[in-house]
């Protein structure tokens, strides 16, 4: 029988990304919601031995007091060892543009099993994974592979600006400039700008990789600023 562990023991959260965490598999590292769907769904199994309690829902880009047009069944369940489940991801409302992609976070937390042993103290260490829930509606044509020449790169001082047209988010693999990575150069939303941090030594071209739908890394582009 799982329990959670009461407030006088400590709980220990670790926020991941990974495809595996603990045990648990997410059958992917993004998940794309297609307008033209009623729903879209994605894969969660347990490899392991001891059954785990799982818990999912979404959150906001960055206001997370704002309330999502999503909601998951089930939200919540367990997933006994060597099992696996469908999590779906349905639209329910919201004023969601038709013009451009929109991102959410899809969060999984996994909560291992503990069994009852006199004598010592227990840990419990429950795993969260994250990725991103794009919303792409209906009539959008085209990729971020194929479009992400587009991107227009330009220095301002020592940052550089980075402006997407189009409709979809450009999620980075990497963008080097000067043989430097930038760190923070995550993803640019779809018509809007981005600035980062040049390094020191920063010539006057820029290179960068996509990740596409699958999680897959597409070829390497360049451009000059």
């Amino acid at each position: 029988m799982m329990k959670l562990i009461p407030l006088t023991l400590l709980t220990a959260l670790i926020i991941t990304s990974g495809l595996a965490q603990a045990g648990l598999i997410v059958g992917g590292t993004r998940l794309i919601y297609d307008g033209s769907k009623k729903e879209s769904s994605i894969n969660v199994s347990n490899p392991d031995h001891a059954p785990y309690l799982v818990q999912s829902w979404v959150e906001p880009e960055i206001n997370r007091a704002e309330k999502t047009p999503f909601v998951i069944t089930p939200p919540l369940f367990r997933l006994d060892g060597g099992q696996e489940n469908v999590l779906r991801v349905v639209r329910a409302g919201g004023n969601l543009p038709q013009d451009r992609e929109s991102l959410y976070w899809l969060n999984i937390k996994s909560i291992p099993s503990i069994e009852k042993d006199q004598g010592k103290n227990l840990l419990q260490i429950a795993v969260k994974t994250r990725i991103k829930l794009i919303y792409r509606p209906e009539g959008l044509t085209g990729s971020a592979e194929v479009l992400t020449h587009k991107l227009s790169w330009q220095r301002r001082g020592n940052r550089l600006e980075v402006s997407n047209p189009t409709s979809f988010y450009m999620n980075f693999q990497s963008v080097t400039v000067a043989g430097k990575e930038l760190e923070d150069a995550r993803y640019i939303a779809p018509q809007s700008s981005a600035i980062f941090e040049l390094p020191s030594g920063a010539g006057n071209s820029v290179s960068w990789k996509i990740i596409n739908d699958y999680g897959g890394i597409g070829e390497l582009h360049r451009a000059s600023f």
